[in-house]
């Protein structure tokens, strides 16, 4: 939501709430991902940056792959043009999401080797970049979870250095995170996204 609507909200609600309760019904019989496309073809049409950054990620969410957000970008073309749409993929580059890298679309999910499963050290929190994605490892001894880098709020990559403790802070909008568990403990109201891993071989694999 943009500073103005929030502003709105706040000092006129009763002529706000029906306008966001319209949005809401309207497409109450979409399903999620539907709707998330939707919707971020709509902040491309009003060129609206924070919108897209925030629906763009919410439609990944859902079930979107990059080549159906691709798909919905140039499917929409008679409405927006090839201006904004190129608008959209510059901004969707500077975020630097790993789904869109040119290699990795249309590719699998699939076990990545992340590294040694001795170099975990229990109580610690490890960085590893492996196959164009980094992730954050967390392990307590009898478990160990294997974190996306990315905030669930805008996908901004949280780098190593936004660790204190076991709290991880993203730097754009200062969502929290308690590493233990991925809960977000401050400002947002999502977790972290936890990879599938399994230990084969002393070897830790993770799954996206």
């Amino acid at each position: 939501m943009t500073d103005a609507l929030d502003y709105l909200l706040r000092v006129r609600p009763e002529a706000m709430k029906p306008y966001f309760k319209f949005l809401k019904e309207g497409g109450r019989r979409l399903d999620p991902k539907t709707r998330a496309l939707i919707s971020m073809i709509t902040k491309v049409a009003t060129q609206t940056e924070s919108g897209f950054r925030q629906y763009l990620p919410r439609a990944l969410r859902a079930g979107a792959t990059a080549d159906e957000v691709l798909d919905a970008l140039l499917a929409a073309f008679p409405v927006l043009g090839l201006a904004k749409i190129v608008w959209a993929v510059d901004i969707l580059l500077e975020m630097d999401i790993p789904e869109f890298q040119p290699d990795l679309l249309g590719a699998e999910p699939r076990w990545h080797d992340v590294g040694p499963v001795n170099s975990i050290r229990k109580g610690k929190v490890a960085h590893r970049s492996c196959d164009g994605r980094s992730v954050f490892i967390y392990g307590t001894g009898d478990e160990i979870r294997v974190y996306d880098t990315r905030c669930p709020h805008q996908v901004t990559n949280i780098p190593q250095l936004a660790l204190q403790g076991t709290k991880l802070t993203c730097p754009k909008h200062h969502w929290a995170f308690d590493i233990t568990t991925g809960e977000c403990i401050e400002i947002g109201d999502r977790p972290l996204t936890c990879f599938e891993n399994k230990v084969e071989k002393g070897r830790l694999l993770a799954y996206w």
